[in-house]
């Protein structure tokens, strides 16, 4: 295959024997990689980028068809975010973005929407006064695009449009009508806004969506209801979800 180039947000990294690194990127035009950097460590000067954590990049790769790990060859920044790198808050919530896509997002498949919507949530997570309504758009939109999300507009059992009381069902992944309430006795009830407000978000844009008013209430569910749903489907808490959950600690607040 002919060299490639494209744009991509680094994920994560780790050495690589003494010299070099490995690092696992989210590309626009090859979906969720990782690449192998020969001699960064010794020679940083070889590339002009330093690879940090949700950093966006331009990078020139060598695909290799025997493996899933591909030679690296250049490495530009674009765009580093550096505002929300003050913050341990912030990085913590761009820290989580980026675990997300690493365990959500299947290797080697293009998504031009996630792309997108990494980009521009990263660049306001960089400037906003709201940077946890960030966090929660781009769960629940992500969720959404990658074929992964809770099922909300109508019962997940039956199919039936929701009317009266529902409840969600975490096993079954989505909202039970009052019928089928047997089908998962451990189902628990939502406000009414925090349903709306998910719907509202996956149906809308990013850019629509920052305008969305969400109350403490619904702020608050939203947040336990999405973490629950991830973490009972992945069948673990994820690494960066312990970070945040210890940063909202009252010593930290």
């Amino acid at each position: 295959m002919p060299i490639q180039k494209t744009e991509a947000i680094v994920l994560r990294k780790r050495d690589f024997r003494e010299t070099s690194l490995i690092v696992d990127f989210y590309t626009r035009d090859f979906g969720r990689l990782s690449g192998l950097l020969k001699g960064i460590r010794k020679e940083p000067a070889k590339f002009a980028s330093s690879l940090e954590n949700f950093s966006c990049n331009e990078i020139i790769f060598y695909p290799k068809r025997e493996s899933s790990l591909h030679l690296v060859s250049a490495c530009e920044l674009r765009e580093h975010f550096p505002r929300l790198r003050r913050d341990i808050a912030r990085i913590g919530m761009a820290s989580m973005m980026m675990e997300l896509l690493y365990v959500l997002m299947p290797a080697e498949e293009k998504n031009d929407q996630i792309y997108e919507l990494t980009k521009m949530a990263l660049a306001e997570l960089n400037t906003t006064p709201y940077p946890e309504k960030v966090l929660t758009i781009f769960k629940i939109k992500t969720l959404a695009l990658s074929g992964f999300k809770p099922h909300f507009d109508s019962c997940v059992s039956c199919q039936d449009k929701l009317i009266g009381q529902s409840k969600f069902s975490l096993m079954l992944g989505g909202m039970l009508c009052s019928r089928c309430f047997a089908k998962d006795k451990a189902g628990r009830s939502l406000f009414r806004g925090t349903v709306a407000s998910i719907l509202h978000i996956e149906k809308n844009d990013f850019k629509n969506n920052l305008n969305l008013g969400l109350n403490p209430q619904i702020k608050r569910e939203l947040e336990s209801v999405l973490n629950a749903f991830l973490n009972f489907h992945l069948e673990r808490e994820l690494k960066s979800q312990r970070v945040l959950n210890r940063l909202s600690e009252p010593q930290y607040v």
